[in-house]
């Protein structure tokens, strides 16, 4: 069947006249009936009868006719809909979030106050190549970066989070391979900040051992505020504690610190709006690390 005949059979359907059908189509009346001769073979069923110098729909007909107009009536508002789309896509910043999830979200809480008309898409897909703007992590150094108007990164400070009934908890300092026989809370789900955590045990000379996973941070401090074991707490991306009931300690030597990289990828023709969100993100990102580097001094 071609959308052609399915058309035809509508028109023709409505107005059961061959005549006025051809007519209303702007084709010639013996085309039309051949159009329409065609789709019964194919369908191997009549749908029109002949009533005088009328024609009506058959059962089959009425039931074609029946299942037909719905499908048709989507495919004419097809167009148009894809024109919405692509005006909504022009408006939609696709984001990758492999680090600093609250501070993002925090971030385009505050952009939407003044930018309703911006939709936001956040996925955490580690090999997803498909977004505007990514964020991810990776030890200082790892890789040469260069700051410039499409890549930025700023560096955050990781501490020990320890239970406030911790006998260790009100050390001004800690060496990491103090904690060698503690049981570490862990974020689960990500595993770049994972990664980067058991590097620093690694290099302080001990595999963590991991008793409790969860992919929600508040959870990671509840377990902590619990006395359920110790864990890492990267207080730029997390935020600061709101427990009394947990102890950030600094850890001394190695520094523990990782980067936050930010990057936009110029995929639409019209980039304007993830540019403007782009530098809204830098900004709010350099003024809190500049906060946090002054508050740690």
């Amino acid at each position: 069947m071609e959308l052609t005949q399915l058309r035809y059979f509508m028109e023709v359907a409505e107005s059961q006249h061959m005549t006025r059908s051809a007519e209303k189509l702007h084709v010639a009346q013996p085309a039309l009936s051949r159009t329409i001769k065609r789709l019964e073979e194919e369908l191997s069923v009549p749908l029109f009868a002949a009533r005088g110098r009328n024609i009506v729909l058959t059962e089959y007909g009425r039931y074609l006719k029946e299942k037909l107009a719905p499908a048709l009536s989507s495919l004419e508002a097809l167009p148009e809909d894809l024109r919405t789309m692509a005006r909504l896509e022009e408006d939609t910043i696709h984001m990758n979030v492999l680090a600093a999830t609250t501070v993002v979200t925090n971030v385009i809480i505050e952009y939407k106050k003044s930018h309703e008309n911006v939709h936001f898409q956040m996925r955490q897909q580690s090999e997803s190549e498909l977004y505007d703007i990514g964020v991810t992590t990776r030890l200082p150094g790892a890789v040469a970066h260069r700051d410039d108007e499409c890549s930025f990164s700023v560096s955050e400070r990781i501490f020990l989070a320890l239970p406030a009934a911790h006998p260790r908890a009100d050390e001004e300092t800690l060496a990491l391979h103090e904690m060698a026989g503690e049981g570490f809370i862990s974020l689960m789900g990500s595993r770049q900040l994972r990664f980067i955590c058991d590097h620093f045990c690694h290099q302080a000379g001990f595999e963590p051992k991991v008793i409790f996973e969860s992919d929600s941070p508040a959870v990671v401090q509840n377990m902590i505020a619990a006395n359920m074991g110790v864990g890492f707490w990267p207080e730029f991306s997390w935020g600061r504690l709101k427990s009394d009931r947990v102890r950030l300690v600094p850890i001394e030597g190695p520094d523990c610190r990782r980067e936050i990289v930010v990057d936009y990828r110029q995929n639409k023709a019209d980039c304007a709006r993830v540019r403007d969100f782009f530098g809204f993100l830098r900004d709010y990102c350099m003024e809190r690390s500049r906060k946090e580097r002054e508050r740690t001094r």
